[in-house]
């Protein structure tokens, strides 16, 4: 049980409240090995999740909602800081925290290795290249999480999936979806398919596989680039096939976070 320690604030000034205010500053985030979840339902999932909370900052309507999932935290003690309404809008804007931000450290991340040994088999994995948006790249990580992916690969090219908006993006599915960031994503893929997983780039072009055609039922990887360019000839060298999702003539793509609910769907429905 943890004991709060409830700090009115009339004033966003504090030193202590200064991570509140770098809201878009990702680099201090990083650097800090913070994140910052700005959204109620997002934080609920936080206070459930093995990360550890370092503070929140609430109105007094949230803090009485959130009291009991704040004390029945493992942490010994926790800061609690309180504020009207209209002092938390001077942050960025009641639609954006609705009244509830909190702060949590980013624990040890397990890297690539770890997770492909600790996997069951046959696998299931994500993995992207280029994705800026972080709300695509927390959308991708909660529909991981929705249809059972292992875990997903975040190449070099790619946001952190902890940055605040990609936190927001995942509904807090971040907390509890294994991510292995890699350094070279190629080699990693390279290395996928030498161990035995089949990788398949979602990329639509000229022979490319119908989706519904694709065995997904054995180790696979489902490999996804950014809207626009798509995944470099260097990722698509380092795949076993290009698929694509049956589309009319006058379609030709989906938002990549869409694309890759549907790619998902389709493994775990052959997966039965």
């Amino acid at each position: 049980m943890a004991t709060l320690h409830i700090k009115p604030v009339q004033a966003l000034d504090a030193p202590e409240l200064a991570l509140y205010l770098t809201l878009r500053r990702i680099e201090e985030h990083e650097r800090a090995g913070v994140l910052v979840a700005a959204n109620a339902k997002v934080i609920k999932r936080l206070l459930a999740s093995r990360f550890t909370v370092v503070s929140a900052l609430l109105t007094p309507a949230w803090l009485d909602k959130l009291e009991p999932l704040l004390r029945a935290r493992p942490e010994e003690e926790l800061c609690i800081y309180v504020a009207e309404q209209k002092i938390l809008e001077t942050i960025t804007g009641y639609t954006l925290h609705q009244g509830a931000l909190a702060v949590a450290k980013i624990p040890p991340q397990p890297d690539f290795e770890t997770l492909f040994q600790n996997s069951p088999r046959p696998l299931l994995l994500a993995a992207v290249e280029g994705i800026a948006s972080a709300e695509n790249l927390g959308a991708i990580v909660r529909s991981c999480a929705a249809f059972g992916a292992h875990f997903l690969i975040v190449g070099e090219t790619c946001g952190s999936p902890f940055q605040r908006r990609a936190v927001a993006g995942s509904m807090g599915t971040i907390f509890e979806q294994p991510v292995a960031r890699v350094d070279h994503l190629v080699k990693t893929l390279t290395t996928l398919r030498a161990r035995g997983a089949r990788c398949l780039a979602a990329h639509p072009r000229p022979g490319a596989k119908k989706l519904a055609a694709v065995d997904l039922r054995g180790d696979c990887c489902l490999v996804f680039g950014a809207e626009g360019p798509g995944l470099t000839a260097a990722a698509l060298a380092a795949c076993d096939d290009t698929v694509e999702i049956p589309m009319p003539s006058h379609m030709n793509s989906l938002n990549v976070a869409a694309a890759t609910a549907v790619f998902l769907y389709e493994a775990t429905r052959q997966r039965g």
